[in-house]
């Protein structure tokens, strides 16, 4: 977070990964919009992001038809993964191709919110601006652990937390080494010191990680899901195995980074 813009909105510089677990949608045409949410306690109504994605994408194409939704929901919520973003963004290409219309993707996902065009085109990326401004990275696949300690945290709470204590932006060179050569990974989150003072299951989610094995803990997005790298894929699911073993109520899930974002 390198400062604040003069309508409100925290200016951002930000390394922003997709993975490879998320939510899953089934999205087919159908007479009319509908929604079912499977896995949480969630409205499939006009409350649903990717209700409100849907509902967009139709009234921007013109379309007369629907869509029948059902939302498999295996993230946890309010997590600081992006899992709604991610869902709406997925649920714009599935309607994209049902009724290919030439509406402006990325024009219309910022309206729904400021990381929804990151995970249209899949990819890592510098994220700057609100968000929205997308500069592509090479990142290799890393293996890394997902950590939740069962804790929801509002993204509106984390950034008023912050209190204009801003930071510098990311020095993205010495992170991309440090991740070729698995050393200890120089990257930060504004976000987590104010949140973790607020939430201490967080900070003891970032202990456990560094205690099976893994490096460069860090709290993801406003939280409150934690991850750390592992050398292998071998590595990070075992580490996975270890902490499921010892936090039976928490969510725990092995994964890596991906060069594509899941597409439905």
């Amino acid at each position: 977070m390198v400062g604040r813009r003069a309508d409100g909105y925290h200016e951002l510089h930000t390394l922003m990964v997709p993975l490879t677990v998320g939510d899953t949608l089934d999205i087919a045409p159908a007479p009319g919009l509908s929604l079912r949410v499977e896995g949480a306690d969630l409205p499939a109504d006009g409350r649903n992001l990717v209700y409100r994605a849907a509902r967009a994408y139709l009234d921007a194409a013109g379309v007369t038809q629907g869509a029948a939704i059902t939302l498999h929901k295996r993230l946890p919520l309010a997590s600081g993964l992006g899992g709604g973003s991610s869902d709406a963004a997925t649920t714009l290409l599935a309607l994209a191709r049902l009724y290919p219309c030439g509406v402006d993707l990325p024009a219309l996902a910022l309206t729904l919110g400021a990381d929804v065009p990151f995970f249209l085109p899949g990819g890592a990326a510098l994220a700057s601006g609100v968000g929205e401004v997308l500069q592509p990275v090479d990142l290799p696949p890393v293996p890394l652990v997902l950590l939740n300690p069962g804790v929801e945290v509002s993204a509106a709470d984390a950034y008023r937390w912050l209190a204009g204590r801003f930071t510098s932006p990311l020095d993205l060179e010495a992170l991309l080494a440090a991740l070729a050569s698995g050393e200890p990974v120089p990257y930060f989150n504004a976000l987590q010191p104010e949140v973790v003072r607020r939430h201490p299951p967080i900070a003891g989610a970032l202990a456990a990680l560094q205690g099976a094995g893994l490096h460069s803990p860090l709290m993801s997005g406003s939280g409150s899901t934690c991850f750390a790298l592992a050398r292998s894929e071998a590595q990070a699911q075992e580490a996975a195995r270890q902490l499921a073993a010892r936090f039976p109520g928490w969510w725990v899930a092995a994964a890596s980074t991906r060069s594509q974002a899941p597409r439905g």
